[in-house]
């Protein structure tokens, strides 16, 4: 074997890992920076084989509009990946009985949501977005990285790869670490947590199989005229229990391809209990005996088990320009399919650090710890919102509450600011950075420890579904959205009213909080001091936001809403009707004398 170290060229970025989050990040780059030099790192050869450790991916608002609207594979998705008809939530009415379908309770997607999104196959999506990324200039190494120098400032970082049969050594302004759980920037900079204290308790493993040629019908025969206009089977199906919750997703519609997997926690089911194919499947046969069915009715192609799941990262931007991202960063659960947009937000806030640092803009530190900061703050929102549910998984009153609750943040705050690229916003960051990191540490929790004590007491305080328009006032749902972002096409940087759909769900969410006491505690809860205290604080962010609201409004007065239509209304000024119709038949006739 050549052991001749080669010097490579220098380049702008240098991506470890060719994955999901690497390949996003690399086109992602080369879309918004022109002539950037970008080279991707990874072990598994360009064309992924079915052995590749993939469980496919379920995406949702936020990771749909990064892949689709700013990669610009709207077409490719459609074209190659199942569509996803929202989230499905199913708990056994009995658990001792869960043969079919009509055996749980059910929170049912009963429409097509506003923004549409896909179950991903990954192996594929990997392979045909790497040879898109080759086609645009990205350089791909298909060999290990050894080692990273990283230096400080700007300096070049020295990244060292082994090629099959030769060593080299490429220089970078900027390091990327998309590679998952090797954690080279992780190990290299002790930059990983994974202990149960900075996860807020959370203690999580994974097992899951792919199955092919599944009778589908065992989950559902696809006709119900009268629940839903979209269909149950290409959801994303979450099936509950005690310490526990499973997904069923499709993720190749010519195979008839699923993925069904557990994520538990340790302190309900150990790990022993469940990390073989024959201890899961006896285990899905015991407890969701319709789930093992379908796997029965396929071939199994796979199974994988994942001892520990989570974990998170001190920092995600560095000062010396090395970045984190994807597994390499932080996960926590797979429910609501949420690693994704982590991603996507890191993606779109290291374009934008990259970019100003190539440009050499005076205020790309500002840029820099400000984005650093707030991807932080999500991934801690991330990790709130599966905290306690080795509690509430399996309680269906408590549990539906909590995901209704979590709804209104996501499309009433999350995907609104996601639109309209607020998490870029300096300013916008820096006035409700406070606010919210003061819910991540206190309603939220408080609202989880409330639910404990709910499900300690055996309580039913009724059943939410956040797809329906008739659980709070106002005939409020949570997918509504209060700005006409998606009417008026609204999409480019600023100009959807994330202040005005703050305003609107954080009203409601003082609502729903008023409700919940309610329903849970009586007039004693209303007036618990602290429930109170946090009540006040909705209603006086909602105040802060419509004062938010009125000064955004002022500031875009005039502004187009999208500019690309007012230059087409502009143009169609001089517009003037010709009934005339471009002469073809001698074309024609020449043709039909050949």
């Amino acid at each position: 074997m050549n052991t001749t170290v080669l010097q490579q060229q220098e380049y702008d970025v240098v991506i470890m890992g060719a994955g999901f989050a690497g390949l996003c990040q690399a086109r992602h780059l080369m879309l918004n920076i022109p002539n950037i030099k970008v080279a991707l790192i990874d072990p598994r050869p360009e064309e992924r084989s079915n052995k590749d450790l993939k469980i496919g991916e379920s995406t949702v608002e936020i990771t749909s509009l990064l892949i689709c609207k700013e990669l610009g594979l709207n077409d490719y998705m459609i074209e190659n990946h199942p569509p996803k008809a929202g989230l499905n939530f199913h708990w056994p009415k009995q658990p001792v009985n869960t043969k079919t379908i009509d055996d749980y309770y059910h929170i049912w997607i009963n429409r097509q949501t506003p923004i549409p999104s896909f179950q991903m196959n990954r192996q594929k999506f990997e392979r045909d977005v790497l040879k898109m990324n080759k086609n645009m200039g990205a350089t791909f190494y298909h060999g290990r990285v050894l080692d990273v120098d990283l230096t400080p400032g700007d300096a070049l970082h020295l990244v060292k790869v082994k090629l099959e049969d030769q060593y080299i050594e490429l220089k970078a302004k900027h390091v990327v670490d998309a590679a998952g759980r090797k954690f080279i920037i992780g190990h290299k900079t002790d930059n990983i947590l994974s202990d149960s204290e900075s996860l807020m308790g959370v203690n999580t493993g994974s097992a899951w199989v792919r199955v092919k040629n599944v009778d589908r019908t065992i989950f559902h025969d696809g006709y119900d005229p009268y629940g839903t206009s979209v269909s149950h089977y290409y959801a994303t199906n979450h099936f509950f229990g005690k310490g526990h919750w499973l997904w069923m997703i499709p993720i190749d519609s010519d195979t008839q391809e699923i993925s069904i997997g557990i994520i538990h926690h340790h302190d309900v089911i150990a790990a022993k209990e469940i990390n073989t194919k024959e201890k899961f499947e006896a285990f899905i046969k015991a407890n969701h005996r319709l789930l093992y069915d379908l796997i029965q009715s396929g071939e199994n192609i796979d199974f994988h088990y994942l001892p520990k799941v989570a974990h998170t990262s001190k920092m995600l931007f560095s000062p010396d320009n090395w970045y984190v991202m994807g597994d390499a960063a932080g996960i926590f659960d797979a429910f609501y399919s949420l690693g994704t947009t982590m991603i996507s937000i890191a993606i779109e806030s290291t374009t934008e650090i990259i970019r100003a640092k190539l440009a050499g803009e005076a205020d790309v530190e500002k840029k820099r710890a400000a984005y650093n900061d707030f991807n932080l703050t999500y991934m801690n929102s991330i990790n709130t919102f599966v905290t306690h549910h080795s509690k509430h998984l399996g309680h269906a009153s408590i549990m539906s509450w909590r995901i209704y609750f979590e709804y209104m943040w996501w499309f009433g705050i999350l995907v609104p600011m996601y639109v309209g690229k607020w998490h870029l916003d300096l300013d916008f960051l820096q006035k409700f950075k406070g606010p919210f990191k003061g819910f991540l540490r206190g309603l939220i929790p408080e609202v989880y420890k409330q639910f404990n004590t709910l499900v300690d007491r055996g309580a039913n305080i009724g059943f939410m579904d956040p797809m329906r328009a008739d659980q709070l006032i106002g005939n409020y749902y949570t997918f509504k959205h209060f700005d006409d972002f998606l009417e008026n096409s609204k999409l480019e940087p600023q100009r959807c009213n994330v202040f005005g759909s703050m305003k609107h769900t954080l009203f409601y969410i003082s609502v729903w909080y008023v409700m919940f006491q309610w329903k849970a505690f009586g007039l004693a809860g209303l007036l618990k001091p602290r429930n109170l205290y946090y009540f006040c604080q909705l209603l006086l962010l909602v105040v802060t936001t419509a004062l938010g609201e009125m000064i955004y409004k002022f500031k875009t007065w005039g502004v187009p809403e999208n500019t690309q239509i007012e230059e087409m209304r502009e143009e169609f000024k001089s517009y003037q009707y010709q009934a005339e119709l471009q002469s073809w038949m001698e074309t024609a006739s020449a043709l039909d004398g050949q």
